[in-house]
């Protein structure tokens, strides 16, 4: 039994499941403070947060005693000492958190995305988590889907033949949700990215760093090419499509459905035909959140990497910051790794992150009397 703390007690540290009314690419228990309530490995036993409303309500809701909610999330990681801690405050925090934490002795922490706003941080955080032996999970969920997940595997097992190609329609800024976005692609066809061509919005917003929408094409290591549409993608919303000579998955609508095809006989001059096959389906879904957790407990006992690691959160970013720079450059190729580790993208979940979304609305509302 592991002992469990959050630092950020809103939506993603606390309530998000409460918004969740159907599946799709979502299981519950899906966010942080339900996740480690459920967990057969871990004990929710504290939580820190600026904000006292979101303190309160944190307690109330989880069964704690006052005593165990902090202010000062320093205070909470020197008193509870807890073995694994999530990181859910805004992006613009991130960073210092992480390392606070690992310099206060906990063994492993599970971190909402994207990981930093610079490749500067990001490099620090990993150097300083592998100096003291600290597995770091980043929220990149859609890598404990059993779809997707059974799509790696037939992809790796051969079933789907060589694989060619991974296009993501995944309308999001490229660094908030694009970590999702670029994270799934990497995960899907198993490389790394060699280089990018990007396309952003504009060359006004391609000058600045602000989160932006944008457009890719990714070379991977093993050959395969990517291509991401992050702009509007219309009729299909967040949707991925493996291609390989022998076979093809593609999961629809946000994870609502999956689709395989494979060659049958038949076609012009009997050449084939791509025919839509069962895809394998699993027999229990297990909540998304649990699964992290799993596996971070996994990391912590054997030593290995998570399954989206510090170093994956790392990449998604510098993917997105190699696609913005290629349309700084008027669209030349951009080879990863990137040289300037100061570049960075000012995630757009830090805009008016000073007070939380929810404690506004909490400070709007009128008073019954």
């Amino acid at each position: 039994m592991y002992r469990a703390a959050v630092i950020g007690l809103g939506r993603m540290g606390s309530t998000f499941d409460d918004e969740i009314s159907s599946g799709g690419a979502i299981f519950l228990p899906y966010c942080h403070a339900p996740s480690y309530a459920a967990s057969p490995y871990t004990e929710l036993v504290a939580g820190a947060d600026l904000h006292a409303e979101q303190g309160a309500i944190f307690a109330d809701r989880w069964g704690l005693d006052q005593e165990h909610i902090y202010g000062d999330y320093r205070e909470m990681l020197a008193a509870e000492r807890p073995d694994i801690v999530s990181i859910c405050t805004t992006a613009r925090h991130r960073a210092a958190i992480i390392q606070d934490a690992i310099q206060a002795g906990v063994k492993a922490i599970w971190a909402e995305k994207p990981l930093t706003l610079s490749l500067a941080e990001a490099d620090a955080i990993i150097e300083l988590s592998a100096r003291n032996s600290v597995a770091i999970a980043v929220n990149c969920s859609r890598r404990h889907s059993p779809f997707l997940t059974e799509a790696r595997r037939m992809a790796q097992s051969g079933e789907l033949g060589d694989i060619l190609q991974i296009t993501a329609y995944t309308e999001c800024y490229i660094s908030h949700n694009g970590s999702h976005a670029i994270d799934t692609m990497r995960y899907l066809v198993d490389g790394d990215v060699e280089w990018v061509f990007g396309e952003m919005e504009s060359d006004e917003e391609a000058a600045g760093e602000e989160d932006l929408m944008g457009n890719g094409y990714l070379a991977f290591d093993n050959g395969v090419r990517g291509y991401i549409r992050a702009m509007p993608t219309g009729i299909a919303p967040w949707e991925f499509d493996l291609i390989g000579t022998e076979g093809r998955v593609r999961s629809l609508s946000n994870g609502a459905e999956t689709q395989y095809y494979r060659w049958v006989p038949g076609g012009l001059r009997d050449e084939g035909l791509p025919a839509r096959a069962p895809f394998p389906l699993p027999l229990s879904i297990q909540g998304t959140g649990l699964s992290v957790i799993a596996d971070l407990v996994n990391a912590i006992e054997t030593g290995s990497d998570p399954r989206c690691s510090a170093e994956d959160g790392r990449k998604a970013l510098e993917i997105a910051i190699a696609m913005r720079e290629s349309h700084r450059q008027g669209g030349r190729r951009v080879d990863l790794p990137v040289a300037d580790r100061s570049l960075r993208i000012l995630s757009v979940e830090i805009g008016g992150d000073a007070v939380p979304a929810r404690v506004r609305r909490l400070q709007q509302e009128p008073v019954v009397a």
